[in-house]
């Protein structure tokens, strides 16, 4: 898989870790290991929710983790092919 521009949120995550575990992270955001691994490796998204948990724990805003989601959510909807679309602004 290509790096994307940008990247999911999940890639960014082991800087933010630093030395503390996958495992110990998810124990203290209160969720699986698996859910916390799935965001890591860009299979799931960043929630509302965990991104208010990932601000909590990791000392960042909410909007820092939902920001990088958004951006990276409008990257790949660009990428497909949309139907054609007349623009009420003309």
């Amino acid at each position: 898989m290509s790096m994307h521009n940008p990247p999911h949120p999940g890639m960014l995550l082991e800087d933010y870790l630093g030395d503390v575990s996958l495992a110990e992270a998810a124990r203290r955001l209160g969720v699986t290991r698996a859910t916390l691994s799935r965001i890591r490796n860009g299979h799931a998204s960043v929630t509302a929710d965990m991104a208010v948990r990932l601000g909590i724990l990791l000392g960042t805003s909410a909007e820092l983790w939902l920001g990088m989601q958004t951006a990276y959510d409008l990257w790949v909807e660009r990428q497909k092919p949309h139907p054609e679309i007349v623009s009420l602004a003309s």
